[in-house]
């Protein structure tokens, strides 16, 4: 808008609000503004975006994987032939023990080495990486609490 077609009586051109708290108090009973404290910014990355997290979930999620689907895998197994080939699940295997009789017996083994295999990989994968993250955050802690 050019300044010779603004009257004394036309309201000024919109500008946006300002977002920036003002510099008196509002109200009397307000506190004085005060600058925000600016905090040095730690050398390393903040636990919550590390990047072990994200190994720790993906180890987890592997493990878990794993030792639900080796059980699960079985079972399921179990069942589709059990539902698709009753002549082989009824064939006798030796002194009256049906096919389906004895890997039935064998799932027990199997959710067993699903919980063998469970342990192991927390053992040996997954506890370590939690290890690690443990006194990571201990250390930020204390380094936070020193300032």
């Amino acid at each position: 808008m050019s300044d010779a077609f603004l009257s004394p009586h036309s309201p000024p051109e919109y500008t946006p609000p300002h977002h920036a708290p003002p510099s008196h108090a509002t109200y009397p009973w307000q506190p004085p503004h005060a600058e925000p404290v600016r905090r040095r910014l730690p050398r390393h990355q903040p636990l919550g975006r590390h990047s072990d997290l994200r190994v720790l979930r993906t180890a987890y999620r592997r493990q878990r994987r794993v030792a639900t689907l080796t059980a699960l895998g079985y079972f399921t197994f179990f069942l589709v032939l059990s539902a698709f080939a009753p002549s082989f699940m009824t064939g006798e295997v030796s002194g009256g023990l049906t096919t389906g009789m004895l890997l039935g017996l064998i799932q027990v083994p199997v959710t067993c080495v699903a919980i063998a295999v469970y342990e192991y990989t927390a053992r040996h994968t997954v506890d370590p990486i939690a290890d690690r993250i443990r006194r990571q955050s201990a250390l930020d802690a204390k380094r936070e609490a020193a300032r």
